[in-house]
């Protein structure tokens, strides 16, 4: 009578199918735990600012951490400004802009302005001279 046969293309769809499946699965697994990472760690290219001055129990001011360098961006928008570590880690590589700062404690940095008349730049705690407008510059701060 009837007997059923198996249809071998039928079969190789059907694990083709559970594959798929199972690859899409994985990559919103991935993706997933991928989005919450990103959102659990802290912005890599800002340091916490540094704490005030406090007071010990003999009453001298003890002084807070001062940054190697602080930048400001001073215009609407302050064109790529980068910092590094020599040889090492980019902090910051992006666009700033008006109002905003970062601040950034490592013992030395190479920093480049695309444009240095858009920003107000302090090297451990002294100002550096305001650079020309449209002027790029790059220069390395060492903790002092």
């Amino acid at each position: 009578m009837g007997r059923h046969r198996s249809d071998p293309m039928g079969l190789a769809r059907l694990a083709l199918a559970v594959l798929a499946a199972g690859a899409v699965v994985t990559l919103l697994v991935i993706g997933g735990r991928a989005l919450l990472d990103l959102l659990d760690a802290p912005a890599p290219d800002r340091e916490p600012a540094a704490a005030p001055a406090t007071r010990t129990a003999t009453g001298q001011a003890a002084t807070a951490q001062v940054p190697t360098v602080r930048i400001e961006c001073v215009a609407e928008i302050c064109p790529l400004v980068t910092v590094r570590v020599p040889g090492g880690d980019v902090l910051q590589h992006r666009e700033m802009s008006r109002g905003e700062e970062v601040r950034y404690f490592e013992p030395e940095l190479d920093v480049v302005l695309s444009d240095a008349g858009t920003v107000r730049v302090t090297e451990n705690g002294t100002p550096r001279a305001q650079g020309r407008a449209g002027a790029r510059e790059a220069f390395t701060v060492r903790a002092g």
